[in-house]
């Protein structure tokens, strides 16, 4: 016999979107259970995003979450584009009336929101297993799950499916209603956290002939770097002395820059892909998040779209519950899809500008890329474009 508990809203996944969508209704009062198969030590420790934009802090700081991110974010001003030996500097801030990004890892993130909602004493269950969703077309979805042993039915009057590309939520739409959008990219990224100093105040975007290259970190301590691969490659392909020597040579510049090197404690191989499904909704459920879309990193967007679905997500459903409204609910996913669409083009951009295509093999790509290049460092207007939309593009919000 299956436990049956009741609340406002079921969430599925407990990533930066799910606990900030939870942190947020819970200043509202909705009540709302947390589910996540992974347990706790997992999702503190992956080592994920890194980069928040101005809204996403502002956002922690006015919801009473942003001490930290206040006390150890490092806030930068402008990026740097580094190809033909040469480094220009894009100055974020001067460009968009001071906005900035802030360097937190999604980690941190996680553990701050984790505290925030335990503090709630709101239920938060990690390790459940054979969840599955119901009833979405009915008036009391629900979620069925097992935590300890123990069989669980959450009956809630909506359902958030924030549990990433893999979860459950995406599939639980019907499947004559679903339609995807995807790309593959013909590379992945090497990435590595190294116990060193940062080479760079600033983040670093590196075209080369051997490849792209990024340069950015997590702390003033721990430099967090990324070299180009073959999507196919396996880390064992990649030693520690490959992936200094490629770093070494993407970001090589005349005159003496020096890229540090120091202990890898952690690198893994990162597929690049594109994705989008849509509706974003359907009766009681609606997706946040990598449930519902994936961007290539070169943006640094993935963890920010997430954190601006919940906030659209939480604003209709606080409109629903409060004043009994349903317009603001009823328009979610048109909305989200509207502003998606716009972050995986600028994703796009930046990663086919910056990246090398194997199949260029009469080097026309190249060129138009480097066209490219020289026309954004060589142009304010386009300079304002990429700084606008790193910092993060500015919504209206649910109406």
């Amino acid at each position: 016999m299956a436990r049956a508990i009741r609340t406002q809203v079921a969430i599925v996944g407990a990533g930066p979107a799910g606990l900030m969508l939870a942190y947020l209704l819970h200043r509202e009062n909705i009540d709302s259970v947390v589910i996540e198969n992974r347990s706790r030590d997992y999702v503190t420790h992956r080592v994920r995003a890194g980069v928040l934009e101005q809204g996403t802090v502002d956002l922690m700081a006015a919801t009473g979450v942003g001490d930290r991110v206040k006390r150890e974010g490092l806030i930068h001003h402008g990026i740097e584009i580094r190809f033909e030996g040469e480094g220009h500097r894009i100055a974020l801030s001067d460009l968009t009336g001071g906005r900035a990004i802030t360097i937190y890892g999604q980690q941190e993130l996680v553990k701050d929101l984790i505290e925030a909602r335990l503090e709630t004493g709101r239920p938060l269950w990690f390790e459940v297993s054979e969840a599955h969703i119901e009833g979405i077309d009915a008036q009391a979805p629900l979620v069925r799950c097992v935590k300890d042993g123990e069989r669980h039915e959450i009956h809630a009057e909506f359902i958030a499916g924030c549990d990433g590309f893999h979860g459950i939520s995406r599939e639980s739409l019907p499947a004559g209603l679903r339609r995807v959008y995807e790309r593959e990219y013909p590379f992945g990224w090497v990435g590595i956290l190294a116990e060193v100093a940062p080479s760079s105040d600033e983040l670093i975007y590196a075209y080369h002939d051997r490849g792209f290259a990024l340069h950015s970190l997590r702390t003033p301590e721990l430099s967090r770097l990324y070299v180009q691969c073959d999507p196919h490659d396996t880390i064992d392909q990649w030693p520690d002395a490959r992936i200094w020597d490629e770093l070494h040579q993407r970001f090589a510049m005349p005159g003496g820059w020096v890229l540090r090197e120091g202990p890898i404690v952690e690198k893994s191989i990162t597929p690049m892909r594109s994705f989008v499904a849509e509706p974003m909704q359907h009766g009681r459920l609606f997706l946040a998040g990598d449930a519902a879309h994936i961007v290539p990193p070169t943006g640094a967007k993935g963890l920010n779209l997430a954190i601006a679905d919940v906030r659209d997500l939480a604003a209709s459903l606080v409109d629903r519950f409060r004043h009994g409204r349903s317009t603001a609910l009823d328009g979610y996913s048109r909305r989200r899809l509207q502003h998606v669409w716009k972050v995986q083009h600028f994703s796009y951009w930046m990663t086919t500008m910056l990246h090398r295509f194997p199949e260029d093999r009469d080097g026309f790509q190249r060129q138009l890329q480097l066209g490219q290049l020289r026309y954004l460092v060589g142009s304010r207007a386009a300079q304002t474009s990429l700084a606008e939309n790193y910092v993060g593009l500015i919504e209206s919000g649910p109406a």
